[in-house]
């Protein structure tokens, strides 16, 4: 482009056709420019802001970082660019809004930067760019990619967790025991004659019992640390760090008795003619179990045979034969 051309153009006409928002100002912070974006975002008119100083320009308030950033920028001649991340919205800046819905600033990011005016003046030229956009897309990736995260470890049926985490907070969890010599606990419960249940109730009927019991089973639980998932079909697994024996005991009675109480009928339950669960529990530390789960599973293999709606108890850091 040679000089005749760029006369073809009315450069303020090109600060005003641009959807980005230009101010400049001088060593004193006095606008010297104020394009339309900016007038149309701040609702404050061009002639309303030259010559006073930005910050007496605005009715709202102006953050103190993006003062503190465009007075380094006028004094060490430095550019600095203010990122959304850090500073979402400081100057008062708006969209357009419904008349019944709250004023919310726009999300900003803004870079600062040093110019020479053609008099020789040392000034600023403040760029700001609408992030708003871009800030509502990364909020819905960021709330998509937490129900990934929530999905990939919560069973779909009962909210609760699922064996693929349980699979790995178990191997943590014992090994944790192991090194550090505490009492660990693990249940599995078996809801007693589920396949009659579903047989005679139907799949729907079989669905509701299997989420109305992890729920019971659930909130049981007071500690942060005790984590409880569906292993698979009716059977739950339920891991207790730091819980001894004779308190593991206590609280697996605490489960049968809360599922119990329900007193959900099942007419087809060889022998309570109500829905109840089996529980195996192991209990001690891990010292010398390869799979302290494998033991948890014979207790409730023993339960079951004893008659259901029972818990049997295995100790933890004996040998066990599988």
């Amino acid at each position: 482009m040679n000089a005749m051309d760029t006369r073809r153009f009315d450069i303020e006409d090109i600060f005003n056709a641009i959807n980005i928002g230009l101010i400049v100002v001088d060593t004193d912070s006095k606008v010297l420019l104020w394009n339309d974006w900016i007038a149309k975002h701040s609702n404050i008119k061009e002639t309303d802001a030259l010559d006073r100083q930005l910050e007496d320009v605005f009715s709202e308030p102006v953050s103190p970082p993006f003062l503190t950033a465009l007075n380094n920028t006028l004094v060490h001649r430095l550019p600095v660019v203010l990122s959304t991340a850090l500073h979402r919205s400081p100057l008062p800046l708006y969209n357009a809004y419904e008349a019944n819905q709250p004023k919310t600033r726009m999300y900003q990011s803004i870079t600062i930067t040093p110019i020479q005016s053609q008099l020789n003046e040392s000034c600023c030229l403040i760029q700001v760019a609408d992030s708003s956009t871009s800030m509502k897309r990364e909020k819905i990736l960021r709330s998509h990619s937490e129900i990934l995260k929530k999905e990939a470890v919560t069973d779909s049926l009962t909210g609760i967790c699922n064996r693929r985490f349980f699979d790995a907070h178990y191997e943590i969890a014992v090994a944790e025991a192991k090194r550090q010599k505490h009492p660990l606990s693990i249940f599995m419960i078996d809801i007693d004659f589920f396949k009659l249940y579903n047989d005679h109730y139907g799949h729907i009927a079989g669905d509701n019992i299997i989420k109305q019991i992890a729920n019971t089973l659930k909130s049981q639980l007071s500690r942060a640390t005790d984590v409880i998932a569906r292993y698979g079909g009716e059977e739950f697994v339920l891991i207790m760090p730091h819980l001894p024996r004779e308190a593991a005991e206590q609280f697996a009675e605490k489960l049968r008795s809360a599922v119990f109480n329900l007193a959900i009928p099942h007419v087809k339950s060889h022998s309570f003619n109500q829905v109840t669960v089996s529980i195996g529990l192991c209990s001690g530390i891990p010292e010398n179990d390869n799979n302290p789960l494998n033991k948890a599973d014979t207790a409730l293999y023993q339960a079951k045979q004893n008659g259901r709606n029972q818990y049997i108890c295995l100790p933890l850091g004996e040998n066990f034969e599988q």
